[in-house]
């Protein structure tokens, strides 16, 4: 994950939109024919980026490139626990010869440093990836500031829907099993939520406990590793209190649910699977951000479709099944902004990452993402 896939992910981003810059160009609009009416498309001006620790240079990437590609200058905030690669990134434009003042990298924490970005004057467009209770300050900040533009990705809970007729169950249970525990479960997209068909739930569950169980958990800097340590130990302690919250609702802890002591003395936490979780309870409902799954079961494929639109939020899904065209069904009425059939997450640069509901608006990656760092401007000209 460090060495390979979050720098190549970020400098696959910068070529990506290298590469798309000369291809935005403006329009000409259908007039009468005395008229000549020009749609010009114009830099906002200042964007400010805060950015998340689980993967840094890699969201950066997502908000910077694309900024940056369409004339704009930047002001990043990283996560105060996860801000290296992204100074690094910013010593590496200076070696670039990018100007001085187009890319700067302001640390701090977030109720002094963001807050202060967020109420700038001097921002026009802030792009955000974080929780939802921040996302909500942000839009605060604005309305008290100069109304910029705010981008919201925040979070998930997303589902992770197997049918009876999935096409090939081991896999089903391994692909699930690192949509879940990759990265520790601090992933924006994570299948946190796993509806299983009830016929075949008992066999899933113990499918997937195994995977989990055979993940190797340790040291981050031991290329052996699988699973690394989770971010700080108050995430941890966060991670923890879901298990006593799902233990009291009546949720059955399968596997995990507790601290792994590691001679790095770091904060790690054996992979996770909670089994009886209901529609009402906390596990069902709220974003851990660690690796804890649920799982819930289902009867019939209306009863999925209702499982899986029963929170607020909608960023990501999954869907196993051999039926073509229950998998068109299912990406049609699941409110997600991506919907996974048959595999769980990969998505390269060439289409959208964004939510609805309360996983917010906007959208990073892809062409699209570059609208948010543009105004249009129309020029009226009598000929």
């Amino acid at each position: 994950m460090a060495l390979k896939a979050e720098p190549g992910s970020a400098a696959g981003t910068f070529r990506y939109y290298a590469e798309a810059l000369d291809k935005i160009a403006g329009e000409v609009a259908p007039t009468a024919s005395d008229v000549l009416g020009l749609v010009h498309r114009v830099p906002v001006g200042v964007v400010g980026a805060i950015v998340p620790w689980n993967f840094p240079l890699m969201i950066g990437a997502w908000k910077l490139a694309p900024a940056l590609a369409m004339g704009n200058s930047v002001v990043l905030k990283p996560a105060e626990t996860a801000s290296l690669t992204l100074l690094r990134l910013a010593e590496i434009c200076v070696e670039c010869g990018l100007p001085d003042g187009v890319f700067n990298v302001v640390t701090g924490r977030g109720a002094e440093t963001g807050a202060a970005l967020a109420e700038s004057m001097g921002v026009d467009v802030l792009a955000f990836t974080g929780s939802g209770g921040t996302g909500r300050k942000l839009l605060e900040a604005s309305a008290r500031s100069n109304l910029k533009r705010c981008y919201l990705e925040l979070g998930g809970k997303s589902p992770n829907i197997i049918f009876a007729d999935a096409p090939d169950l081991g896999k089903a249970a391994k692909v699930s099993a690192m949509g879940i525990f990759r990265n520790s479960g601090q992933v924006c997209v994570a299948g946190a939520r796993l509806l299983v068909a009830a016929s075949i739930h008992d066999e899933f569950v113990a499918r997937l406990a195994a995977e989990a169980e055979a993940l190797r958990v340790g040291d981050p800097l031991d290329l052996g590793t699988q699973i690394g340590a989770v971010n700080s130990e108050e995430q941890l302690r966060r991670n923890l209190s879901f298990m006593d919250m799902a233990r009291a609702e009546g949720g059955r802890v399968i596997t995990g649910g507790a601290r792994i002591l590691a001679e790095t003395g770091g904060s790690y936490m054996a992979p996770t699977v909670v089994t009886g979780v209901a529609r009402d309870h906390a596990l069902f409902q709220r974003e851990v951000f660690g690796p804890v799954l649920s799982v819930s079961s289902f009867d019939s494929e209306a009863e999925a479709l209702s499982l899986a639109n029963a929170t607020d939020f909608g960023l990501a899904a999954g869907v196993w099944t051999a039926d073509l065209s229950r998998a068109h069904r299912m990406v049609a009425g699941i409110r997600a902004g991506v919907v996974h059939v048959n595999t769980y997450g990969g998505a390269d640069n060439t289409v959208p990452l964004g939510g609805v509901g309360q996983s917010g608006n906007g959208h990073d990656k892809s062409l699209h993402a570059l609208d948010k760092y543009l105004d249009l401007k129309t020029a009226w000209i009598q000929l």
